[in-house]
């Protein structure tokens, strides 16, 4: 069980170990929810960039998993063989390609972020409105 303390009390390698802790119980939460689906955390996240960007190529998705292109592109061929996605010429640049989602595609993203949010509510849940709002301010100046 992990023992509540102030920040003011915590040394920072207290601190670190409690933001990884949270961070792993959230992780947890959020593969956990993407069961139903058979999706990885990549899949998930994958198939959210296409649906958000109504297409997006290779690179893109690469870049916001934060992965290699290469890597990518077999996240995007595991979706494509579940018929979540397809792959069509980019209208702009007909030497490109666009990841699309399928109906069946944005159907499984709408079910799973709807999911996604539940879980979050339920792991945030426990601070106030002002709480989760200083958390949020706090973890952007870690990682911007």
């Amino acid at each position: 069980m992990w023992v509540r303390a102030t920040v003011d009390a915590m040394a920072d390698p207290e601190l670190s170990e409690a933001l990884m802790h949270a961070s792993r119980a959230l992780r947890r939460r959020m593969w956990s929810s993407l069961e139903d689906w058979e999706l990885s955390p990549h899949q998930a996240r994958a198939l959210r960039t296409v649906c958000a960007h109504d297409g997006a190529r290779l690179s893109e998705v690469a870049a916001h998993l934060r992965i290699a292109p290469r890597s990518a592109t077999e996240v995007v061929d595991s979706l494509e063989a579940r018929g979540l996605v397809a792959r069509q010429p980019d209208p702009a640049d007909r030497r490109a390609v666009l990841v699309v989602a399928t109906d069946e595609g944005r159907e499984v993203h709408e079910a799973a972020d709807r999911l996604r949010g539940a879980e979050a509510e339920a792991f945030f849940g426990r601070l106030d409105a002002h709480e989760r709002e200083q958390l949020a301010r706090l973890l952007r100046l870690l990682v911007d």
